[in-house]
């Protein structure tokens, strides 16, 4: 079995996710956690240990293993998939922000189809494989989306829309640009705004045309670049004061956002 991780953790619970590649049964364990299990692979056959009943699985099956709950398959042949595990808690938390009174009980499904959680578990594995640039920031987001689309499955009640005051918006820039140097949860800027985390994702976006994440990373991204613009500082202690755990993430991230090299834009100062 070959694999690739990440995890991230929060006050409201954790996330881990794994890309596996594997040939041998597949045997889960009784765990704390929920498990979400994407196919990446075309098409596998597989036969259930439990009941023996075979299944054809195709890329975007999704398997859903509540906390506590034992199964497993086994496999015709090497597939690859990738596996999130997500803290009760995050689901509990996301339930209580909706306004549910009793802790979420999930069922366990087979063959799911949900192109939101497939989108979701695609961003966790991009910024996984890209040594997660932002820290534990982006996995966190990832991680109440996820609990939000598992609370839909339990609960298909329409959630009431509002947005965000400019005074909210003014106090989470002002938050964001004076805290570039430090991890920046979602946690840490609901409180500033005094709203919900699902909220703030919800209603920032539709402010702002933009997710928290991206509008963290353009923030950090444009201090970066005036850093560079300003002297001759190192590219490593101008990525620590921006908010980057190395230097080469931001140069991967200016290239992609900017479409130049850090080098580059300096050099444009001339």
């Amino acid at each position: 079995m070959r694999a690739r991780s990440s995890s991230a953790s929060s006050s409201v619970g954790s996330i881990a996710a794994a890309t596996r590649t594997e040939s041998d049964p597949v045997a889960l364990e009784p765990i704390g956690d929920h498990r979400i299990i994407i196919h990446l692979t075309p098409t596998m056959r597989s036969r259930c240990l439990a009941s023996g009943e075979a299944h054809l699985r195709h890329a975007g099956d999704i398997d859903l293993i509540p906390s506590g709950t034992t199964a497993g398959f086994v496999a015709e042949t090497p597939y690859r998939s990738l596996q999130i595990r997500l803290a009760p808690r995050m689901l509990d938390h996301a339930a209580s922000k909706a306004g549910r009174l009793t802790s979420v009980r999930l069922g366990t499904h087979h063959m799911l189809r949900n192109d939101r959680i497939i989108l979701l578990g695609q961003a966790l594995e991009s910024d996984m494989k890209a040594g997660s640039p932002s820290g534990p920031l982006f996995a966190e987001n990832v991680g109440m989306a996820l609990a939000v689309e598992l609370l839909g499955l339990a609960d298909d009640a329409p959630r009431q829309a509002t947005r965000l005051s400019g005074a909210q918006l003014q106090r989470i820039a002002a938050y964001v640009d004076e805290n570039l140097d430090q991890p920046l949860t979602v946690d840490i800027l609901c409180r500033e705004a005094g709203v919900s985390s699902s909220h703030l994702r919800a209603w920032f976006k539709a402010a702002m045309g933009i997710t928290v994440h991206h509008y963290v990373l353009q923030r950090r991204l444009e201090h970066a670049r005036q850093l560079l613009l300003q002297g001759d500082r190192k590219l490593s202690d101008i990525a620590l004061e921006a908010g980057f755990s190395h230097q080469s993430h931001l140069a991967k991230w200016m290239r992609r956002e900017f479409g130049r090299s850090p080098g580059e834009l300096r050099r444009s100062k001339n």
